[in-house]
């Protein structure tokens, strides 16, 4: 992921570039600054009319370089974390279904949110890091000039305290890397506190186990790692300050032992290094960002590792319909064994469903329903078998295509606030529909969006048929919709809107547990323990 995220500058290499060379000039320029005033302290005229000019053009480039490289690097930066946040959502959501769902939402939240945020802090901080670091090069360049003998006092002073933090920042970065591990931890909690803030209220024992064994553990964990790793950085800064401060002591006892260097030079050398100390200090205190930052990068690396190229999903035009049936030849799916347990696997499955049939599929909790449904709509790929179209095997490059003949309403749906398109009627219909299922009193058609999604349950599955009904796809999957449903909308669901897609042309599956609505079917299907226990055509109603 580093190596993507320089990939991601490439194109920003002029600017890049250009920042830096400003950079350098405001850190070049500072350092011209401490010897034209070293020069004009030790001289007996004073400041001259020259050194004057030449004192506040110095400072001129100083300012000057140092906005241009903050404007700079910061575009730089942010137009690379743009790129960066750009891709791995195109990745997110090109990727499998199955990879997302093991991928598990917390982990992916604290990547979008935590890691991407401490990756941008850092790029706000490359900026002055660069400045620092281009006035500390230019400072020490002057110091060389001053005094090889003494510069090569500051150069082994330097080395030791750059061992040091080395040492220091490989122990701190283990502490930043557990307490990140952690973090996926704590988002976990979070979501538990925000979703089951109803079951939470009702179970006070769980409650209070979040409180102390979830939440309070992981956050104390997390403090104490981060304290840790800080302290390794702080106690590596105060190493590297007394070594400093021990360098210009042992260049001051020594110096009358240097009977030949100028008293002008021994003071020059020491107010540069007295001054040197805040862009040291300023690049020190960076690392452990930097650090984090690394670590970020690492951790969005290896989440987004399997998600596949955006390239490589979009179709060039999704299908208008399909002319015959879709079908499983002998697919499979199996899913990882929980510790202590068989994995449960499903198929192989044949099954073909013709165009414009209804299939109920059947079966008791946990015998591979949504599975199937899943592999039927091109969710999940066969493990063994094939997805078949028209006849034809649907290939890996084919799938997204494939997926584009189906709307769905899942039993764990998501409710999106916008229309489905922005077709010109589209919102007298939507309209037309509210009224229909009873809930245009809560619910209206502004700015292409619903006004509100708080709802009850029912209402929202209503809501999500709707959408379902508008994008007009050939095949319908409706998962357990009625189950939420009061009994005269279970019953219009049943004995009205699925007779009325038919006729509309639609083909129809449903997963359903309503026998007495069996008859509005034209094939059952009933699974048992992962494989097809019965596949019964219905007589045709009276």
């Amino acid at each position: 992921m580093q190596l993507e995220f320089l990939r991601l500058l490439r194109p920003l290499l002029p600017l890049g570039l250009a920042a830096t060379a400003m950079g350098i000039a405001s850190g070049l320029a500072t350092a011209a600054l401490l010897a034209l005033t070293n020069r004009a302290l030790q001289s007996p005229e004073g400041a001259a009319n020259g050194v004057l000019l030449g004192f506040a053009g110095l400072c001129a480039l100083v300012l000057l370089g140092e906005i241009a490289s903050d404007i700079g690097t910061s575009l730089v930066g942010q137009r690379a974390l743009a790129r960066l946040r750009e891709g791995l959502c195109d990745r997110i959501l090109d990727a499998p279904i199955a990879r997302i769902e093991a991928q598990k939402a917390h982990r992916l939240l604290a990547m979008l949110a935590e890691d991407i945020d401490t990756i941008s802090n850092a790029t706000f901080s490359f900026s002055s890091v660069a400045i620092a670091t281009a006035v500390a090069l230019g400072c020490l360049g002057y110091l060389l000039v001053l005094s090889p003998p003494l510069f090569l006092v500051v150069a082994l002073g330097i080395g030791l305290g750059a061992a040091g933090h080395a040492l220091a920042r490989r122990r701190g970065l283990a502490g930043f890397a557990e307490a990140r591990e952690a973090g996926d931890t704590l988002q976990r909690h979070y979501r538990a506190m925000l979703d089951g803030a109803k079951e939470l209220k009702l179970n006070r024992a769980r409650r209070e186990a979040l409180r102390t064994d979830g939440l309070r553990v992981t956050i104390g964990r997390i403090r104490d790692l981060r304290m840790r790793a800080i302290r390794v950085f702080v106690s590596a800064n105060a190493f590297g300050s007394l070594l400093y401060f021990a360098m210009i002591g042992l260049i001051l006892w020594l110096s009358p032992a240097w009977a030949g260097t100028d008293r002008g030079v021994l003071s020059g050398f020491v107010l540069v290094l007295l001054y040197l100390k805040g862009p040291v200090e300023q690049i020190v205190h960076a690392l452990p960002l930097f650090g984090r930052a690394q670590i970020a990068l690492r951790k969005v690396a290896g989440l987004s590792a399997g998600f596949q190229d955006r390239g490589a999903m979009v179709p060039d035009a999704p299908p208008a319909g399909f002319a015959g049936s879709i079908a499983l030849r002998g697919a499979t799916h199996a899913f990882p064994a929980a510790p202590g347990q068989a994995p449960f696997v499903l198929g192989p499955i044949d099954l073909q469903i013709a165009r414009g049939e209804t299939v109920f599929i059947v079966g008791e909790n946990g015998c591979g329903k949504t599975t199937l449904i899943k592999l039927l709509l091109g969710l999940y790929p066969p493990g063994d078998g094939a997805l078949l179209l028209d006849g034809a095997v649907v290939p890996p490059e084919g799938m997204d295509d494939y997926r584009q003949l189906f709307s769905a309403v899942f039993s764990d749906y998501f409710l999106f606030d916008d229309l489905p398109t922005a077709q010109a009627d589209m919102a007298r219909r939507a309209a037309h529909y509210l009224d229909r299922f009873e809930i245009a009193h809560r619910v209206r058609i502004e700015a292409g969006a619903f006004t509100s999604l708080d709802l009850s349950t029912g209402q929202r599955k209503r809501l999500a048929l709707i959408q379902a009904w508008l994008e007009e796809r050939p095949i319908m999957m409706f998962d357990e919709w009625a189950a939420d449903q009061d009994p005269t909308f279970r019953r219009i669901f049943y004995t009205e809107l699925l007779p009325e897609l038919k006729r509309m042309g639609r083909t129809l599956i449903v997963v359903s547990h309503d026998d007495r609505y069996f008859d509005a079917a034209d094939r059952i299907i009933r699974l048992q323990a992962g494989r097809i226990a019965e596949d019964r055509r219905m007589a045709p109603a009276a």
